[in-house]
């Protein structure tokens, strides 16, 4: 993939921000409503293809859900999807609603395809508070799990999530 940008930082106040990024060749969704519902469902499709269905994602009336095994605890709850969509900008946005990974409900994970000269498709976690994480004023090693275990493998399925969207892109 031509074009890929990662990057990772821990806030003053304890919450995590990530992006992963990669330059296209062209758009691989529509710039509408449907574009920016397949960015996020194309997403949870390869968190269980990568996790050989150990995580799952299960979507109730209000809220998706990744579980393990499908039934077993909820790992992260996120709220409905916030879509937008222009010309130049398609999003699917999802609230970080709890979870055992998630310390409080906060943050969010963004799906974005930007258009312009060089179209970017990207992965977007603010203002995430993980239970793995180091906590406001302690020790960064305190996170190591988070860095070596949760982190490592929201950048790899992002991967995955990229090349799927390019070599299925209809555009």
């Amino acid at each position: 993939m031509d074009g890929w940008v990662t990057w990772h930082r821990q806030t003053e106040d304890g919450a995590v921000e990530s992006e992963q990024r990669v330059a296209l060749s062209r758009p691989v969704v529509e710039f509408s409503g449907a574009g920016g519902v397949e960015l996020g469902s194309a997403y949870w499709r390869e968190v269980r293809r990568a996790t050989r269905s150990l995580v799952r994602p299960r979507e109730a009336s209000t809220s998706l859900e990744l579980r393990l095994l499908g039934s077993g605890p909820t790992l992260l709850r996120f709220g409905p999807p916030i879509v937008e969509a222009t010309q130049t900008l398609v999003s699917c946005a999802y609230p970080i609603e709890g979870g055992l990974l998630a310390r409080q409900p906060s943050g969010k994970i963004i799906f974005e395809q930007r258009g312009g000269v060089t179209p970017t498709v990207s992965s977007t976690i603010r203002d995430f508070f993980p239970r793995l994480a180091a906590r406001h004023g302690r020790p960064i090693w305190t996170g190591a799990l988070y860095d070596q275990i949760q982190s490592r493998a929201h950048v790899a399925i992002s991967r995955r999530y990229f090349k799927r969207l390019i070599s299925e892109a209809r555009m």
